[in-house]
């Protein structure tokens, strides 16, 4: 019954059998007969490419997806296991699977109460024991360490309490199987050692974990076993004591990957200059306050900070999409007086946004449309209001090619891509017109490890020849990777900005927190 040969981390009773899953896409396997076994108590890491199938696996087992072929087997607390009805996500959560998304599913205006509990008894019933739900989830918080105010309002937590709050809600409804998918994106490195401390803790309770991450580092630190899956099928199964991050980084592109190394060098004279300057965000929700800072060319300026410290303000100034309410913005010698997208792009902005669905890409537009998208007014795009189309799609080509883009031809639907490869559409465009400032937002967020390392590449050939960079990650170790320089944001502030070799990610991760005091390094 159970779907893969026993290795020794599972000796102890399972709690999940995966066996011989496989789902077609018309003619892509997205799964390839994938079996899998998940012990009670074990922290299992799930990890590939994008793309390679690990988001279809978890959908099929969540209930969003119907297997073609396979079964899954879950625990039925009795010792036993049985068959998970399959497609159905109820089934799923009656069965004790619960799982985290990497974008929390919270109600910001309810009370972290009222946010665990919903949904969880009849609608026929006209109250609610809030008694008795507070006794039993402050009977979890003690057992599991989760500690957060159960009448704070969601939307006043730190991101860090809004994740206990996630796994608190799952462990309420009973799950004795958690799926978490990224679960350190947007903490700060000491809230993922209080994760990984809690983790710990839970599965010492018999709780499992499928731990999904493209941090290597990370999946090392906190996994009992490891599975990677490259092109839909399983390709190893690893002991996490037996691994290093080089055999996890070859095992899921197939390949040896090269490490990107910054070269010192001089910079050159100040491209971009920001002065005392202040202003929202699009949504009028972060504010930027008195922000200083130069980024010479061929130079990165990294920007490390919590989400929701004021990046999105920086982020939109220097896209053109607020203007400053105080200060101003120096590129190339000249103060920028008029504020929009074309203008900034005029002034020889480029933009790798935060969210590539929402704002890097028309998911519904094809490939070379897209790539067009922020040159259309180029004689060489157009002639006489029309779109030279065949020219268009040849640069499509040639620029896909050039930097790898899998999955499709120039006519292909942008939302059809990976995310992997969606990011490299938008670097193409971006990189290919060789602007003198570089805006990369969370330019590998979700990306997998050789998707990073291209990314990584481009970032510094770009550094090589002169532009600016702003680079703005939640990724501490690229940070300290790319940049020459590094400041903090912190409730809109930007700290003192200082050389990426005096810093380290214990340094930051205490900045980003709100600590002035940098105390001695780690």
């Amino acid at each position: 019954m159970t779907g893969s040969s026993q290795t020794p981390a599972q000796q102890a009773s399972l709690a999940l059998s995966i066996s011989g899953v496989t789902k077609r896409f018309g003619n892509l396997v997205a799964n390839d007969a994938i079996s899998l076994d998940l012990a009670e108590g074990e922290i299992l890491a799930l990890l590939g490419e994008n793309g390679a199938g690990k988001t279809t696996l978890m959908s099929i087992l969540f209930g969003h997806y119907l297997a073609d072929e396979g079964e899954i087997f879950v625990a039925n607390g009795e010792g036993h296991l049985a068959p998970l009805p399959p497609g159905s996500p109820k089934a799923a959560l009656n069965a004790g699977i619960g799982m985290v998304h990497q974008h929390f599913t919270l109600a910001d205006n309810l009370s972290v109460l009222d946010n665990i509990t919903l949904g969880t008894e009849s609608l026929l019933k006209f109250w609610r024991s809030d008694r008795a739900a507070s006794a039993r989830l402050k009977e979890l918080q003690e057992n599991s360490g989760l500690h957060v105010d159960l009448d704070a309002r969601v939307g006043r937590l730190s991101v860090g309490e809004r994740q206990r709050v996630e796994i608190l809600k799952a462990l309420y409804r009973g799950a004795r199987i958690l799926i978490l998918d990224e679960p350190t994106a947007v903490l700060t490195p000491q809230e993922s050692d209080a994760l990984f401390a809690t983790l710990k803790r839970l599965t010492a309770t018999g709780l499992s974990v499928i731990f999904i991450s493209h941090k290597l580092n990370e999946v090392l630190a906190v996994s009992d076993r490891l599975a990677v899956l490259r092109a839909g099928r399983k390709v190893a199964e690893i002991d996490a004591k037996a691994a290093d991050r080089a055999l996890l980084a070859e095992t899921m592109v197939g390949s040896a990957v090269q490490p990107n190394v910054r070269r010192a060098h001089i910079p050159g004279e100040a491209v971009i200059v920001a002065r005392n300057v202040r202003a929202p965000d699009p949504r009028g929700r972060q504010t930027l306050e008195n922000a200083d800072f130069t980024i010479r060319a061929g130079e990165i300026l990294g920007i490390a900070g919590v989400s929701g410290n004021g990046q999105s303000a920086l982020a939109a100034l220097i896209c053109g999409l607020v203007a400053p309410q105080e200060g101003e913005i120096v590129i190339a010698g000249e103060p920028v007086r008029r504020f929009s997208p074309r203008a900034l792009m005029q002034a020889g902005v480029g933009r790798i946004p935060e969210d590539r669905h929402h704002d890097g890409i028309v998911g519904t537009m094809r490939l070379w449309e897209n790539l067009a998208l922020e040159d259309i007014r180029d004689p060489a795009a157009q002639t006489g209001g029309f779109l030279r189309q065949g020219a268009l799609r040849i640069r499509a080509k040639e620029a896909m090619s050039a930097f790898d883009v899998r999955g499709g031809g120039p006519e292909t639907e942008a939302r059809l891509l990976s995310g992997g490869n969606m990011q490299k559409i938008i670097l193409a465009r971006v990189l290919d017109g060789e602007p003198r400032v570089i805006l990369a937002n969370q330019p590998t967020r979700g990306l997998d490890v050789g998707a990073v390392s291209f990314v990584h590449r481009r970032l510094l050939d770009a550094r090589a020849r002169g532009a600016a960079i702003l680079l703005m990650s939640e990724d501490l170790d690229e940070l300290l990777a790319l940049s020459d320089r590094v400041g903090v944001m912190y409730r809109g502030t930007l700290s003192a900005i200082h050389p990426a070799e005096d810093m380290t990610v214990r340094r930051l991760g205490l900045l980003m927190a709100g600590h002035d005091d940098l105390g001695d390094a780690a």
